[in-house]
């Protein structure tokens, strides 16, 4: 199998120095950019036997056209060039970023003369200071607005500031104080940029000091008996309170950190980032990921980091905080933490939050991410024109002659081979009905084939040939013919399910299995699997389904083994329905009941040291 890549070097050829490798295909188009510590023991991974490799990998090798290397010195210099290059050339199998340009930024053009502060979406402006991002607009415009009152920086346009200055007469902003008007020379250029720069450091995170300052100012001026100085230095010092009442305190300290939480599966994640300066909360950042090869949450990590701290051209560099908080540190740790503490030019300190407030944030920011996959998957599957390209390269991935309007799903759930239960799911158009939702108890199967084979027998029999015209279901839900049949599992599953198609006498259905590992769509009898373009709504479409069958069998299974133990307790004379309730309540599961011992049961209130023996004998029996 390997010897079907002719483009393979031979192994001695491979240098075992720290490098970069890319991947082309056959125009030349990177496809794939990785580094390594050793490049022969990495690339070795990728020309074993193509049967051995993950679907993913093995459909961007056999995409390949050529393997090209470059050796470095150190891997510190590997990850440098690895970032450099996934940036230029943006390979279709490294990790997708989809971009958050819908946050607003408070931004300050530090690189003008005069420096201005405005609100952008644009995260690429050369000789901008940002501050956020911010999750709604009006926030930033709020922060914006109080803070001009203490820092009158310039907030208008180009054009607008050289009206006034050729005019000699200043804007409303002022006449009412939002602004110094360097236009008109009330303060020069100079004092104008030490009232941004004070404008920047309260962002950055200055709190408490520029309150200390403002106070010792109002108590001087008052002292000095000058009472208007000090009413104007006490409405500063409360517009810049409302400002910080706005931003929640997270730490006591003046922590500056960046904190990640990331949820992801099969196919996509989903990145939150809480960006701490000064002890509090300054903005929330979110992406959703599309993994193209199959990645672990280390080597998420370490491409999150990438994402969120490479400057690109032409931009303004990334604030690097002092600490760096993820859920797991990435393999590349030393040198990631070195890239970083260059970057920053001071050290920085990259590390998994243990326990404390950071912990806590840390666990806020997770849940913020798992949230966000969610809802990423329901808006994706709620949307009619995903559904209906999913519906379409279905039909065309498995040379359909329509569109699976109507797909059904079959999984099968047991613990241990007993318990035996399975579902069936429908959904129409892409979308769930669950009022024709099944489930099926077996009661006797040698194994998974033999179940999907008896279910689906069960579940053919009441589709009626189309040339029989008498009903056979009393429920014409049941009697409805799905477009596609889906089953749970590679091809042993696929081919049972066939097999109960042709037993069953039914013409016309098509039935495939989608296996979990790989995502690979089986069809009977055949020797290699469809394989579908990851990211695509077709193969979304296909999981979802399965997942939901999957659930559903394994809610089924669930109810089976508690409704089980809470006959078997029903029949223990003394043991009535309230006390089989708070049992079950107290150890959680059937299985953590059926392992405790005589004195854990006769904890429970109302069982007694005798009863909690009839159980432990009961349930043992």
């Amino acid at each position: 199998m390997a010897d079907e890549l002719s483009f393979r070097p031979k192994t001695g050829e491979i240098p075992t120095n720290p490098g970069v490798y890319r991947w082309l295909d056959a125009s030349g188009r990177v496809l794939y950019v990785g580094k390594a510590k050793n490049l022969r023991a990495r690339l070795s991974n990728y020309f074993g036997p193509l049967d051995s490799l993950h679907e993913r990998t093995r459909r961007m090798v056999t995409s390949a056209a050529d393997v090209q290397w470059t050796i470095v010195k150190t891997e510190y210099e590997a990850l440098q060039l690895e970032f450099t290059w996934i940036k230029e050339f943006d390979p279709p199998f490294n990790v997708r970023f989809k971009d958050d340009k819908s946050y607003p930024y408070l931004a300050l053009s530090i690189g003008e003369t005069v420096p201005r502060v405005f609100i952008t979406r644009n995260r690429e402006l050369k000789g901008v200071k940002y501050f956020g991002p911010y999750t709604q607009a009006w926030a930033v415009r709020e922060t914006m607005d109080t803070l001009l009152k203490v820092y009158p920086v310039r907030s208008c346009s180009s054009g607008v500031y050289q009206r006034a200055k050729a005019s000699n007469r200043a804007c409303l902003l002022g006449d009412i104080g939002k602004c110094a008007a360097p236009c008109v020379g009330r303060v020069s250029e100079g004092e104008h940029k030490k009232i941004a720069k004070e404008f920047i450091d309260f962002m950055a995170g200055g709190d408490t000091q520029h309150l200390e300052v403002l106070r010792a100012k109002m108590y001087e001026a008052s002292e000095a008996q000058q009472y208007e100085l000090a009413a104007r230095t006490r409405d500063d010092i409360e517009a810049l309170e409302t400002v910080l009442e706005k931003s929640t305190v997270v730490f006591s300290d003046q922590t500056d950190a960046d904190l990640f939480g990331i949820a992801d599966d099969d196919l996509a994640a989903a990145v939150s980032q809480f960006i701490v300066r000064g002890g509090r909360i300054r903005g929330v950042r979110g992406w959703v990921v599309d993994k193209e090869l199959e990645r672990d949450l280390p080597e998420l990590v370490e491409y999150v980091l990438q994402n969120v701290y490479t400057t690109k051209p032409g931009s303004e560099p990334v604030d690097v905080p002092r600490e760096i908080l993820v859920p797991v540190l990435p393999e590349d740790n030393e040198e990631l933490n070195r890239w970083l503490s260059d970057l920053r030019g001071t050290k920085t300190e990259l590390r998994v939050a243990q326990r404390g407030d950071k912990a806590a944030l840390a666990s806020t920011a997770l849940t913020n991410a798992k949230h966000a996959l969610m809802l990423y998957k329901t808006r994706r599957s709620a949307d009619f024109t995903a559904r209906a390209d999913a519906l379409a390269g279905i039909q065309k991935a498995l040379n359909l002659s329509e569109a699976p309007l109507r797909i059904e799903c079959f999984d099968v759930s047991h613990l241990g081979g007993t318990g035996v239960v399975a579902s069936m799911v429908v959904f129409e158009d892409g979308l769930a009905k669950k009022d024709q939702y099944r489930r099926f108890s077996i009661e006797d199967t040698t194994d998974d084939t033999e179940s999907i084979y008896q279910v689906l027998t069960r579940r053919l029999k009441y589709l009626k040939d189309p040339e029989d015209q008498q009903a056979v279901d009393s429920n014409q839900k049941f009697s409805y013919r799905p477009s596609l049949l889906v089953v749970d599992g590679g091809l042993p599953q696929v081919n049972a399910a066939q097999r109960a198609i042709n037993d069953s006498d039914v013409k016309g259905l098509t039935v495939v299995g989608l296996a979990k590992r790989l995502e690979e769509v089986w069809r009977p009898g055949e020797d290699y699997p469809v394989i579908l373009p990851r990211a695509t709504d077709e193969l979304f479409l296909l999981q979802r389904i399965r997942d939901e069958a999957h659930r559903f069998a394994i809610t089924y299974q669930r109810q089976k083994r508690s409704s089980s133990i809470a006959s078997t307790l029903g029949d223990i004379s003394g043991l009535g329905d309230k006390r089989v309730a708070a049992l079950l309540r107290h150890f959680g599961s059937a299985k953590r009941l059926r392992a405790a011992s005589a004195d854990e049961i006769s904890s429970v209130a109302g069982i007694g040291p005798i009863l909690a023996e009839q159980i432990v004998q009961s349930l043992s029996s």
